[in-house]
């Protein structure tokens, strides 16, 4: 016993000793390719049908639209119900849209309202997803490897952004937009089977019958304000969220119009950013055991929000290569750690309802972020939104890092 302990302390990556997290790790990093390429997909897809930045970020408004609205009422059902099955159910979903989307587009009849309402229903199943998922984590690692499990996460998140965006682009040349969504729904299939495949005890949940549905959400949003670590955090998140990462709009934008490039070079750009931001959480698995730190997210904000203000001012594409390979960096670390941060001080029978108040300021506010940058970019360029949403940014940690002190945090 006492050399499994120390064999596991050695490990790096101790998230990965757990089966069922295996299982499902595997799973996401084939399947997260797949999402990248429909992403980039889409982007190009957009702007090939309407060549217009707003109308692009008026996409991202309809797909995370729903996640904005609906996503404190899914919060309660999450703490409901098993979150695996409600995992699997929306992966489900997932995969059928991205099915239809491709059959659209490799005949030749995919219009922008097509995209538009697909959109929307795709932010209806992640309203769901994104909580569920979440909230499975620490069902799957336990919280002494949750920061490790989630930075492995991050880093096939990561790996996906390097290696979907540089295949897009390319298949985007050769073979067309329709085989990223073809590809991606199958990709689904990889995360659906790890699923099917844990061993997960799945506890009886005794639902009170006098409790409604709005009071379990607001007993979760009062527990938010009265936990300062947590509130803290999910400001801070909302702010850097709505303004400094918008880049699924900007980075297209930016290459097509500003730099007057093309899908190839698209494709390039955002792998860099995948391949800063994998570094990032690799660095952060193995720094794990330390466990995370206030000051460890503040230093991703402020960093983020630096680089990405400096990537607004270059016209060189190997330049703008390495200042977002760096914002990349700087942002997982700062959302990997602002995930760890809210599920280790959250109490288990709250943890689905904190989460969607998560997911709310990582994904739900996309639509106010998407048509600040749509609208800005439309006006003055994607580089100069960089700039303006980087000093936000700055300003922003200012302001949350005094309150932060105020209200008794150690940093």
């Amino acid at each position: 016993m006492n050399l499994e302990k120390v064999i596991y302390n050695m490990s790096l990556f101790p998230a990965l000793s757990h089966r069922n997290f295996k299982l499902f790790w595997f799973g996401q990093c084939i399947s997260l390719i797949g999402t990248w390429m429909q992403n980039v997909g889409q982007a190009w897809l957009i702007l090939q049908l309407t060549n217009s930045p707003f109308l692009l970020g008026l996409i991202t408004t309809l797909q995370t639209l729903p996640v904005m609205l609906f996503s404190l009422f899914i919060g309660v059902y999450v703490d409901r119900f098993p979150k695996r099955k409600l995992v699997i159910l929306a992966q489900t979903g997932l995969m059928i849209l991205a099915f239809i989307l491709s059959y659209l587009t490799l005949t030749g009849t995919v219009k922008y309202w097509h995209v538009a309402v697909l959109a929307t229903i795709l932010g209806f199943m992640n309203t769901i997803d994104n909580p569920s998922r979440q909230s499975l984590m620490i069902e799957l690692v336990g919280k002494e490897d949750l920061l490790n499990a989630i930075a492995l996460n991050s880093s096939a998140f990561n790996l996906a952004r390097i290696l979907g965006p540089a295949v897009a682009g390319i298949l985007i040349g050769y073979l067309g937009i329709g085989i990223c969504f073809l590809l991606n729904g199958l990709s689904y299939l990889a995360v659906i089977v790890s699923l099917l495949l844990m061993d997960v005890k799945e506890e009886k949940r005794t639902i009170d019958e006098s409790s409604s549905v709005i009071k379990d959400m607001l007993e979760g949003v009062r527990y938010i304000f009265q936990t300062p670590r947590i509130y803290v955090a999910i400001l801070l998140m909302f702010y850097i969220s709505t303004f400094a990462m918008n880049f699924n709009i900007l980075v297209p934008v930016f290459t097509k119009i500003d730099l007057g490039l093309e899908a190839s070079q698209y494709g390039f750009l955002m792998s860099a950013m995948g391949v800063g931001a994998l570094i990032g959480a690799l660095s952060l698995a193995v720094r794990s055991k330390s466990g995370p730190h206030m000051r460890l997210l503040f230093l991703g904000a402020v960093g983020l929000s630096i680089f990405q203000g400096i990537l607004g001012m270059t016209q060189n594409f190997y330049f703008a290569m390495i200042l977002i390979a760096l914002t990349g960096y700087f942002m997982i670390t700062f959302t990997a750690t602002c995930n760890t941060l809210i599920q280790i001080n959250s109490e288990d029978h709250l943890r689905g309802r904190v989460m969607s108040v998560y997911t709310l300021v990582f994904v739900g506010v996309a639509p106010l972020g998407s048509m600040y940058s749509g609208t800005i970019s439309e006006h003055f360029g994607a580089g100069m939104t960089f700039v303006i949403s980087g000093i936000i940014g700055l300003v922003t940690c200012t302001i949350m890092y005094v309150i932060g002190r105020k209200r008794g945090i150690s940093m």
